[in-house]
């Protein structure tokens, strides 16, 4: 008598994100060893980020540079204009990329941090005299030749400006690590007037010499972030009178574009991995967790080779906040809606090989993402009208039993949209590195209608596709990986299931 297949379900695979810190034996097959160009949905499956629709059409003043950021400017007239950094010119813009640079004004770097701040923006960059532009105006210029302005020196041209309480917050001078200065209130052009000033920090650090990277503002507190601790004052909104509140030792940022404020917190990179500004504070010193705890090792080698530079943004619209190594053009994408039980880090995913360069969440709620093809924006599933592959890979699979041999018959996997999508399927067995392979095309069914669609094909009333087609596989082994791709283009896919149909044998 033929034996019975056992049918053995994968529900929500890769709904954990990436792990590749534990055991590939012993992983939750709810983890994934790769989840390439893919989000976390609002379902809990996995599924393909969406594309890069480029808006630039005329990015002469690019030329064949990237941009390498983006800002929108707002005033409380309602007026809006985007700026972006590239090619060693202020430019705006997002259709044509216009020269903003002022004249005489000789600019080498682009990197440069753009801030809104009563009705202006100001433009920071070490070693070079800050920039401002208004509406009134129309124009960007020099700070110093802004009416009124006082205290405009080089000693105040700071690598990283903060808008909070009021003011400009400026610090990481060429040879000052440990000043922070601070603006008039509401004036961001008086650095010497007025209730204007400076903070030394030099004798606060808690391990004896550090180097401010970063500043950050929450619950009424400047937070200075060295490379290698944090320093906390409170009372900033009075900073003359603003007080040591608390120093962390061992856990610095490595970048000043990896700090966002998420409105309840304030996420940043640290040598060891991304971190919470409130939980570093209530472990203190070396936090025994890290919200990328399940890629440590991911983040320390792209740390150690990374040469060029790194963005971030938060975007709430979809729970997630990127993180570009720019340089090794890799991006993980973390899920924020919560931690993992347990390991208490967020569920990642990874970008690779995108070209996104920059990234500014505007007012409305779109994400506006940099490449050296101008400013596009986060929507639809092309890049730049073009494809890219999703890719899920599962753990290692024991099915509970590593010592019991499976011979695999047939892979289902449950698919939410991607009509007319091809899913490429790999599987192997006990570590092997090699695979066979076989492929599926999903049907281009239009949206169906109740009774229409063939039974557990249709998927009715979300305008979406539901499909489950079989692969049919072969071989052996106690332990088993699959992997998935497909190429996006044009359609929404995700993975909901995988169902694996298996003849159990003897053990091994």
């Amino acid at each position: 008598m033929a034996q019975q297949l056992t049918s053995i379900n994968l529900v929500a695979p890769a709904f954990k994100g990436i792990n590749t810190e534990d055991s590939p034996l012993a992983q939750d097959p709810s983890f994934a060893e790769i989840a390439d160009n893919a989000v976390i949905d609002q379902r809990g499956r996995i599924a393909a980020r969406k594309g890069l629709s480029v808006t630039t059409t005329n990015k002469t003043q690019l030329g064949a540079n990237s941009l390498r950021a983006i800002k929108e400017f707002r005033d409380s007239g309602g007026n809006t204009k985007i700026f972006s950094v590239g090619n060693n010119k202020i430019l705006s813009g997002t259709t044509t990329l216009a020269d903003e640079t002022p004249g005489s004004y000789t600019i080498t770097a682009d990197n440069w941090k753009m801030v809104n701040f009563n009705d202006n923006i100001y433009f920071f960059q070490r070693g070079y005299e800050p920039l401002v532009y208004n509406n009134a105006s129309g124009s960007v210029v020099k700070l110093s030749t802004v009416t009124n302005a006082a205290g405009v020196a080089s000693t105040m041209y700071g690598n990283e400006v903060l808008a909070a309480y009021g003011r400009l917050w400026t610090a990481d001078f060429s040879a000052d690590k440990s000043t922070v200065y601070w603006s008039d209130l509401l004036i961001g052009h008086d650095w010497s007037g007025g209730t204007s000033g400076s903070l030394d920090i030099s004798k606060v650090w808690p391990d004896g010499y550090d180097e401010i990277v970063a500043l950050s503002a929450h619950n009424n507190a400047l937070i200075i972030f060295g490379r290698r601790s944090i320093v906390v004052y409170g009372g900033a909104d009075a900073p003359a009178t603003m007080q040591l509140t608390d120093t962390v030792s061992g856990v610095g940022c490595v970048d000043r574009d990896t700090v966002q404020y998420t409105g309840t917190d304030v996420l940043f990179l640290s040598q060891t991995g991304l971190k919470s500004f409130g939980r570093t504070i209530q472990e203190k010193s070396m936090p025994i967790s890290s919200l990328s705890g399940t890629i440590t090792k991911d983040i320390i080698a792209l740390l150690t080779s990374e040469t060029s530079f790194f963005r971030s943004v938060y975007y709430p619209e979809e729970n997630f906040y990127l993180l570009a190594f720019v340089g090794q053009n890799t991006i993980f994408c973390f899920d924020v809606r919560g931690t993992l039980d347990e390991s208490g880090a967020y569920r990642a995913t990874r970008w690779p090989g995108t070209g996104f360069t920059c990234f500014e969440r505007k007012d409305n709620g779109d994400l506006l993402i940099g490449s050296s093809n101008g400013i596009g924006q986060y929507t639809g599933y092309n890049d730049n009208s073009g494809t890219y592959r999703f890719i899920y890979r599962s753990p290692e699979l024991s099915f509970g039993d590593p010592a019991k041999l499976k011979f695999l018959k047939k892979i289902r996997p449950t698919i939410f949209g991607g009509e007319g999508a091809t899913l490429f399927f790999r599987w192997a067995y006990d570590f092997n590195t090699s695979s066979a392979s076989g492929s599926v095309t999903l049907s281009d069914h239009a949206t169906s209608e109740y009774n229409i669609a063939e039974f557990n094909i249709g998927q009715f009333s979300t305008g979406k596709f539901l499909s489950r087609k079989n692969v049919n596989t072969s071989g052996s082994g106690g332990t088993l990986s699959i992997n998935m791709e497909a190429d996006v283009d044009g359609k929404e896919i995700s993975l909901q299931e995988i169902n694996v149909l298996a003849l159990l044998g003897r053990t091994l």
